[in-house]
C-alpha cells in the first residue's frame, strides 16, 4: 500500500483548513477537556480523602475502582446508552446521540483514573505533611490543599492519562454518539469510519493530530516538574 499519497492528502487537509475535518477535531477537544474540568476537582477531592481517612467499606471501594481502570468502555457506554435511552430512567434529558452523551461517558471513563491516581500519590507523599499543617493550624482542608499541592505532578500526570483515554475513546462514544457527522463525530470514530470506507487521508490527519495533542500534554508536563524541580 502506498502511505506518501494518503499522508500528502493528510497533510493537505490539515493545512488548508479542511471545515469537516476542523469539526470533528474541536468537538472531540472541547467534550474530552469539559469532562475532565468537570470530574477532576470532585474525583481528586475523593481520593484524598480514600488516602487519609478509615471507613467501613473503604477498601472494597479502593478494588472497585482499581476493577474500573481495565473495565471495557464499550460495556460503560452501553450501561448509558440503556439509562440514557428513550425507555430509561434518564430518557427524558434526551441527551442520547449528543456531545452531552459523549462527555457523561468521558467523566464515568476518567473518574476512576482520576480517583486512583490521587489516592496512590497521597500515600505515596510523607503522612507527616498533613500532620505537620494541622499543628500549626491549619484546618482540615487547608492542610488537604497543602498535601495536594505537594504531590501536584503526581494528581497532574493523573489527569493527562485520564485525558489521553478519553480523547481517544472509540467504543463509548460511538455507541452513546451514534457518530452522526457535524453533531457526534469526534477524532476516534471518525478515523474508525473513514479507515473502513478507504478513505485513509482523513484518518491520517486525525491521527496526527491526536499524536500531537499526547506530545503536546506530555512535554508540557515535563516542563511543569522541570519547573518545580527548580523552585
Amino acid at each position: 500500500m502506498d502511505l506518501f499519497e494518503p499522508t500528502r492528502q493528510a497533510f493537505h487537509l490539515l493545512l488548508t483548513g479542511d471545515s469537516e475535518l476542523w469539526r470533528v477535531i474541536w468537538l472531540s477537544l472541547w467534550v474530552s477537556v469539559l469532562a475532565i474540568v468537570l470530574t477532576a476537582p470532585p474525583c481528586i477531592a475523593f481520593g484524598f480523602v480514600l488516602a487519609k481517612r478509615q471507613f467501613a467499606g473503604r477498601r472494597g471501594v479502593v478494588v472497585l475502582l482499581q476493577a474500573l481502570l481495565s473495565f471495557p468502555t464499550v460495556v460503560i457506554g452501553l450501561v448509558i446508552y440503556m439509562l440514557l435511552s428513550r425507555r430509561g430512567p434518564l430518557g427524558a434529558f434526551e441527551l442520547l446521540f449528543t456531545p452531552w452523551a459523549i462527555m457523561v461517558g468521558y467523566m464515568v471513563i476518567a473518574l476512576p483514573i482520576l480517583t486512583v491516581f490521587t489516592v496512590s500519590a497521597v500515600q505515596g507523599a510523607d503522612p507527616r505533611l498533613y500532620e505537620t499543617a494541622r499543628s500549626l493550624g491549619a484546618g482540615r482542608r487547608r492542610a488537604a490543599l497543602t498535601t495536594l499541592w505537594e504531590v501536584r505532578f503526581a494528581v497532574m500526570a493523573g489527569i493527562v492519562n485520564a485525558f489521553g483515554r478519553v480523547v481517544s475513546e472509540v467504543g463509548c462514544a460511538l455507541l452513546v454518539g451514534g457518530n452522526i457527522a457535524g453533531i457526534t463525530r469526534n477524532i476516534p470514530t471518525a478515523i474508525a469510519l473513514e479507515t473502513s470506507k478507504g478513505e485513509f487521508a482523513q484518518g491520517i490527519a486525525l491521527g496526527f493530530v491526536l499524536i500531537a495533542v499526547a506530545i503536546g500534554i506530555n512535554v508540557a508536563l515535563a516542563w511543569l516538574q522541570g519547573r518545580g524541580g527548580l523552585e
